[in-house]
This record gives structure tokens, sequence and C-alpha cells, in this order.
């Protein structure tokens, strides 16, 4: 008689992959792109079957965490954990748009834009 099979699949649950953990050890925006070499991708296959992914998904093109999460199906909190944890570990490069230090500038300035369009 066979064993019978979960029709579910193999479910794991997301607490299971970052260890608990649901806050990045860094923030990273959603529109940030990250970028993997062939030697990166090589040393991730040692870090974990998830991140080995991430990894792979971007080595040769940049991706947007978002885009990371959406090719490898899992979820944003997660593969949020996991990229923070990369980048900290030198698996992937991350490439930001602006420098911190003109974000508060760069919030008030999306602010006043936001205030005009709802004034419109």
């Amino acid at each position: 008689m066979e064993p019978r099979r979960d029709p579910r699949g193999a479910l794991v649950r997301p607490y299971a992959v970052t260890r608990g953990r649901t806050e990045p050890l860094q923030n990273i925006a959603l529109e940030a792109v990250l970028s993997c070499t062939p030697t990166q991708v090589a040393e991730a296959r040692f870090a974990g079957h998830d991140k080995y992914r991430i990894a792979s998904v971007c080595e040769g093109r940049a991706q947007s965490l978002a885009e990371i999460a959406a090719y490898t199906r899992m979820p944003l909190g997660v593969t949020r954990v996991l990229v923070a944890d990369m980048v900290a570990e030198g698996l992937l490069t991350l490439h930001t748009a602006a420098p911190p230090e003109g974000f508060e500038e760069r919030m008030n300035l999306l602010g006043r834009v936001l205030s005009g369009l709802r004034e419109l």
C-alpha cells in the first residue's frame, strides 16, 4: 500500500525559513536593485537552498527586492529577511539609487507631490 500524500505539497512555514526572525538586519527598499556575481552564486550554494535560489535569480541580471520575491515565489517578508542576510554576508550586492543623506529631502519632496495630487 502506497503512503498517503498531502495534496498541499511540501509546506514550509515562513518562520522556519527565517529561523523565527521577522525583521531584516537592514532595511532594504522594495525597489532596491540587487545583483550577484558567479562567485557569489557559488558561495551561496553552501548557504542554503533558499539563498541559493535568490542568488541564482540575481546572477547576470540585477533584480529588485520585489522581483526576487515574485520569481522565487517566497513571501515578501521572508525574502526581505533573507536578502538582508545575504547582503550582510557578501552574497548579494546592493545598489542604492540615492545616498542615505538625501532620504529626508526625498521624503519631503514626495510629501509635497502627494499633497499637490490630492488638491487636484
